[in-house]
This record gives C-alpha cells, structure tokens and sequence, in this order.
C-alpha cells in the first residue's frame, strides 16, 4: 500500500528521492509493500540497485511487472519470515508500516534480513491532524493521510515520537531521519523530536542494528 503516489510522468515524489539518497549504488533491496513499482524503478534507474519486491495487490503486482520489474505477491505480515538472514543490504518499507497488522513484527523481520531498514510514514502528530481532532471533532483526511475512515487501509497510525518509541524498545539504531513539512521540503535537521512531531508531515528513517 502506497498513499499520494503520483501519476506516471511526473517527478518522484520527495520522500522517494530521500530514501533513494540513502541507498548506496549497487546494493541489493528489498522493497516491501512496493505498490506500483515506482520507488523500485527509481532505485533501479538512479542508484543501479539489484531491487526486489513484494506488493500484497494484484494490480500493484501487475503494474510493477509492467514496469519490467521482479515482483511476487505476498503480505508484509506474513511473508517476510520466508527471507533468510541477511538476504539484502536494505529493506524498505515505504508508507506501508500503518497499513501492517503488526509493525514491531515486520520491523524486526525487516532487520533480521536486511542489514538496514529504510522506514518511511505519515507523520499522525501532524498539527493539521492535531487541529482536526481537537477542533472539528473528525478524523484527518490530507494528502498523505487521503482516506476517509470508513475505506483506509492503514489500521496503526503512529506519530513520529511514537516510531522513535518502537525503534528503542526494539533496540534499532537510528543512523538517519528526515522529517518533511507540508510542502515537502526537508525540516531543519538540528530540529528537536518535538518540533519534527509537531510539523513534519512525513518522516524517513534509516534503521540498523
């Protein structure tokens, strides 16, 4: 599951290129929940990765083999145990982790076979979010969180301090994050976990062990 993908033919979108600039060239990853391929093909096309994925859709599958590239169907929550140890340099999970039944699950999978897990999710702590539960009494619908409650397929929200939370008590390393705002551009990197919760959007991290 993908949320605000954009319609082919235009620029990736910009948590895209962050997780991009992450990956070093010629590694191998793993893309879980890779939707229609598009991160795939933009690791593939601009850091000349050996990329892997897994889509739980159909047409997510059917798109991405369009695109030309490896994809088998499978569930995040079920399916990752199939890995052997250290299979990949990375695993991605790109805002899929709300949509898991258990993240902490696919978390640990995700670094038990890749030597590091690139996360990235809309950020629940948002003030945008805070502002509409608090005043208007309903639950956000944005252009990252886009569904209304009744059709989303995302079940764990979490806000960016809750991530940290999961990533401590997990005890996964946090080489890197980047919080985006609402424009999509990159938040002061010196910025407190605070300022992050309360005004990135969405948040990119890089995970090891």
């Amino acid at each position: 599951m993908t949320s605000g993908s954009n319609p082919r033919g235009h620029s990736p979108r910009v948590d895209l290129l962050v997780i991009a600039e992450l990956v070093e060239r010629g590694s191998r990853v793993l893309d879980v929940g890779c939707g229609d391929g598009e991160l795939l093909k933009l690791l593939i096309d601009t850091r000349g990765v050996h990329g892997r994925g897994i889509e739980i859709s159909q047409d997510g599958v059917n798109e991405s083999l369009a695109r030309g590239l490896s994809v088998i169907q499978g569930d995040a929550d079920t399916d990752l145990i199939d890995y052997p140890d250290d299979a990949f340099d990375y695993v991605v999970l790109s805002q899929t982790i709300q949509a898991t039944q258990n993240p902490r699950r696919v978390l640990g999978e995700m670094l038990r076979i890749g030597g590091k897990a690139i996360v990235s999710f809309p950020n629940f702590g948002h003030w945008s979010v805070r502002t509409s539960l608090g005043f208007k009494g309903r639950m956000p619908v944005t252009e990252n969180l886009p569904y209304s409650w009744y059709d989303t397929p995302n079940i764990h929200f979490c806000t960016i301090r809750d991530f940290v939370d999961l990533c401590r008590d997990i005890d996964a390393h946090i080489e890197k994050a980047v919080a985006l705002g609402a424009g999509g551009q990159r938040m002061t990197l010196n910025a407190p976990w605070w300022f992050w919760n309360l005004f990135g959007q969405q948040a990119v991290f890089l995970l090891s062990r």
